[in-house]
């Protein structure tokens, strides 16, 4: 780590310009994945209706909220490519606005194959977002700072739920019938707005680099500048990052981040498009019928649970400067409260374990994303973390898909519960395999994350 210039002035220096970046950079990111996020999940409310008026059985809503991420998959690397060609300011808005239009047109749905379509373009549209964004953080925070920063940012995720939840159905219930639409027809339009908006805003919003950076002063630009280099320099020092884009790809560490990676997003996209019809469907199960807006309401309470615990988690991480168990216990723990919830008969047991299940997951997936930058960097970096989010997020196909027959097969949710629950366990097996294979130093000595990587080639 680069170390602060020296006396009080070097850490007045050091902390000004950590705030000022945060201030200029979080908040923008945060608004961007929010209205990305939602724009993606917001079927799963519209489906309370859509279904039924345009004829889409659970387990089409489930194939065609898995077809985004065929396409986010095949075009994910090479829309990372020509990021670190154009530039994070000037994808990253071409990527807002092209979503934001595709997203405004899922209003015109008239059945299974229009929707698979405007979920294919939907995600060819968003693909590389999500990297673009990680690696955009990995530009503006040291080491210390990422993991909370990173959190920071993903808190669009439960974000999305919390806001998303109660709005959706909300514009769903009094749009109902504005200008001949439907509720669910309007919500779309009008949820696709700030993305465009926003995507516009970018050009004028985002800078590039901390080089270009005219909101920080000399020194502090200086200081970021060199604490950012150090420590791509040690990277460096240790992976030999010059490597083909092939090499990269068959990198032991490339793998097993993608195969954990996997496992926590099975978990996000099956709470992520399924909730509000689990909600539905507990309710049912009891008796009591629940309005949309309850619905929207009910469905906001475990992504407030996740907001809460994910900041907590990812200071608690940075402080400790530790990753590993910071992943695996809120898996486990996650993978037990989900695949107890069908033994429970009782609406409110079924969302406490489901509101921890999402506290886990949302926790953890920040924490993951410090991982790749222990390994990877430069083009290496681009084309890794594209990967990993490329084949993680197969789980938005495997996850709706999968839920949405073991739905239509048993009539319950209950199988898809469990089947969660192995995600889960599987991701933290990942992580704990990962953690032995880059302890493992020919010595036998422990080694330094960074030694221990070039000596494992992970």
């Amino acid at each position: 780590m680069n170390p602060a210039p020296p006396g009080a002035t070097g850490e007045l220096v050091r902390r000004t310009a950590m705030r000022k970046t945060m201030w200029r950079i979080l908040p923008f990111l945060l608004f961007a994945y929010l209205v990305c996020y939602l724009d993606r999940v917001n079927i799963s409310f519209a489906s309370l209706e859509m279904n039924a008026d345009v004829g889409i059985s659970d387990s089409a809503y489930g194939i065609g909220a898995g077809v985004f991420f065929v396409a986010y998959f095949i075009f994910e690397v090479p829309s990372n490519m020509a990021l670190t060609r154009f530039g994070p300011r000037l994808w990253i808005a071409r990527i807002m606005i092209t979503w934001g239009a595709v997203a405004g047109c899922m209003s015109l749905v008239q059945g299974p194959v229009s929707f698979y379509v405007l979920r294919f373009l939907m995600g060819v549209a968003e693909a590389g977002f999500f990297p673009a964004m990680i690696l955009y953080l990995t530009r503006w925070f040291p080491r210390e700072k990422r993991a909370q920063a990173t959190a920071t940012f993903f808190m669009a995720v439960p974000l999305a739920g919390l806001i998303g939840s109660p709005l959706s159905t909300w514009l769903m219930t009094v749009l109902h019938g504005v200008a001949g639409l439907r509720g669910w027809q309007a919500m779309f339009v009008i949820e696709a707005v700030p993305s465009v908006l926003g995507g516009i805003a970018c050009l004028f919003w985002l800078v590039d680099k901390p080089s270009q950076a005219t909101f920080l002063t000399e020194p502090e630009r200086a200081w970021l500048v060199a604490e950012l280099e150090s420590e791509t320099g040690e990277v460096s020092a240790a992976h030999r990052p010059q490597h083909s884009i092939m090499r990269t790809l068959l990198r032991p560490a490339v793998l097993y981040l993608a195969l954990i990676y996997l496992g926590l997003e099975f978990g996000e996209y099956a709470l992520g498009f399924f909730l509000p019809q689990m909600v539905q469907s507990f309710s049912d199960q009891f008796g009591t019928h629940l309005s949309l807006m309850q619905i929207g309401l009910i469905s906001a309470i475990p992504s407030a649970v996740g907001v809460c615990c994910m900041i907590f988690w990812g200071r608690r991480s940075d402080r400790a400067q530790e990753r590993t168990w910071h992943i695996v216990i809120p898996t486990l723990i996650g993978a037990a409260a989900i695949a107890a919830s069908p033994f429970f008969s009782n609406f409110f047991i079924g969302m406490v374990l489901v509101s921890v299940t999402a506290a886990a997951i949302y926790s953890s997936i920040p924490v993951f994303w410090q991982l790749p930058s222990r390994y990877l960097v430069g083009t290496a970096a681009a084309v890794g973390v594209a990967v990993i989010n490329s084949v993680g997020n197969l789980s938005g196909i495997i996850a709706p898909s999968l839920t949405g027959l073991l739905k239509d097969a048993t009539g319950t949710y209950s199988a898809g519960y469990i089947l969660l629950g192995v995600f889960l366990l599987f991701a933290a097996g990942g992580t704990l395999a990962l953690h032995r294979a880059t302890h493992r130093a020919p010595s036998g000595e422990p080694a330094t994350p960074v030694a221990r990587a070039s000596r494992t080639e992970v």
